[in-house]
């Protein structure tokens, strides 16, 4: 039996597949500002750092500033709320993956860049069986991922012990970060687990090459979600 009591998910690209929706989100609220579209392939580069930096990225490089992240953004969530789940599934096998880890008495969370109420809802209308013990989108005042504050959030909700925010995120004896797992499929959920002192698995079904993934070092680097049941078991 795994000795984890804890497994915290990224979202997008990890869970889900959603960039058809985000794409046409963007696009949409792209071309009714008059500037040019982008490709799935190129939007899905653009993603992981918050929905903001992916519309900076996204305009044109005359037209990145704040005023027009914003109106992007103003046109962008009520088109994305309302089609978020037009083309957006579960990667094969996560379903499986996350009845097998909550059969086996091991907490399941959800920490994601996404903005908080499209997170929520996302897991709600695919996930509605999992009882996710947190589920974390990008919270104002709260700092986004790489940043560890989402990490110490999940913590605190499922009961797991850490050490004061700020302190070096090596393991103590008493520490309970070794009982956790973080799993994404970009560099910025490696760099958030690397800053919360915990252990990483690295998803390639997800926007990131596994040569990039390789790079930021996670302890383990997966090419199907059995895989990860195979760490946990």
């Amino acid at each position: 039996m795994s000795e984890k009591k804890l497994v915290i998910f990224d979202l997008d690209g990890t869970l889900l597949y959603t960039v058809p929706d985000i794409a046409a989100a963007t696009n949409q609220a792209l071309a009714a500002c008059g500037y040019p579209v982008h490709s799935e392939k190129e939007i899905a580069s653009y993603i992981g750092n918050g929905i903001n930096k992916l519309f900076e990225r996204a305009l044109p490089e005359e037209a990145r500033n704040k005023e027009e992240v914003l109106r992007i953004r103003s046109l962008f969530l009520p088109y994305y709320n309302e089609h978020c789940a037009d083309a957006t599934r579960p990667f094969d096998g996560i379903p499986e993956l996350l009845a097998t880890i909550c059969r086996c008495g091991i907490q399941v969370a959800v920490a994601s860049n996404k903005y908080h109420p499209a997170t929520v809802r996302l897991m709600q209308h695919f996930f509605p069986e999992i009882p996710f013990c947190a589920v974390f989108g990008e919270r104002e005042g709260v700092p986004r991922k790489p940043e560890p504050a989402i990490v110490w959030d999940i913590l605190r909700v499922a009961g797991i012990s850490f050490p004061d925010p700020g302190h070096s995120p090596s393991l103590t004896a008493d520490d309970g970060r070794g009982s956790v797992l973080y799993i994404g499929d970009s560099g910025v959920d490696m760099q958030t687990a690397a800053n919360a002192g915990i252990e990483a698995v690295a998803v390639t079904w997800g926007c990131r090459t596994r040569e990039e993934l390789a790079s930021c070092s996670p302890a383990h680097i997966v090419d199907r979600p059995e895989q990860i049941a195979e760490i946990l078991f």
